[in-house]
């Protein structure tokens, strides 16, 4: 899964990548809005997580614009826990809303849950026959046993299964995978989905020629 940050205090920023980052997300960054509703608007982002207060244009008029062309999940922080600031939030087509301090493990849930929700599978538990993916807590288990994937197995499992029953694209795989910073292999996918085969089942994940991957 494919993040953008949107924050202008660049210790809680780095801090925010890094924490997703260990958690198995790509993570893209931005300091002002302007930059940052030209990320949320040219990439296909699985959330945004946009900070209130920034420079030049704020969050709601990131909001705003990104809401005219695109409904990609959208978490808001802000350092203001009054109820006209969240119903404003809320109202503006925000997915959720969180105040400042928060503790990461919450942050890690609620993008969890709107990203399900966006998916339109808002439990945290997947089944797919003898497939079962727990997305709070990142685990597979197959026929009762846990699976241990790589992180980038996990995530490629993860993006199918909460779009099961559609044809995804290399092309959308590689721009959910991997941050702006990262470099790619032609191949890296194939190594990846044949990996996730191996030690599930061959079968789970269907290759379509010429278009793309999906899990039936």
């Amino acid at each position: 899964m494919r993040l953008l940050i949107i924050e202008d205090e660049p210790r809680l920023q780095r801090a925010l990548a890094k924490a997703l980052r260990e958690e198995g997300y790509a993570v893209d960054t931005a300091e002002e809005g302007e930059d940052g509703l030209f990320k949320a608007t040219a990439f296909n982002y699985d959330a945004v997580v946009l900070d209130v207060m920034l420079p030049g244009m704020d969050g709601w008029e990131v909001l705003r614009r990104l809401r005219a062309t695109k409904a990609t999940p959208v978490l808001m922080l802000t350092a203001r826990d009054t109820t006209s600031d969240r119903v404003k939030g809320l109202d503006g087509g925000a997915d959720d809303y969180l105040v400042k301090p928060f503790e990461l493990d919450e942050l890690f849930a609620r993008i969890r849950a709107i990203i399900r929700r966006h998916a339109g599978r808002p439990h945290s538990t997947v089944v797919i026959g003898d497939v079962e993916i727990d997305t709070r807590g990142r685990k597979v288990e197959f026929v009762g046993k846990t699976i241990t994937l790589t992180a980038r197995e996990y995530a490629i499992l993860e993006y199918l299964a909460l779009h099961r029953g559609e044809v995804i694209s290399r092309t959308e795989l590689y721009e959910h995978l991997f941050d702006e910073n990262e470099d790619t292999l032609s191949n890296l996918l194939d190594v990846h989905v044949h990996g996730i085969r191996r030690k599930l089942r061959a079968d789970l994940i269907v290759t379509r020629r010429g278009e793309g991957y999906l899990i039936e």
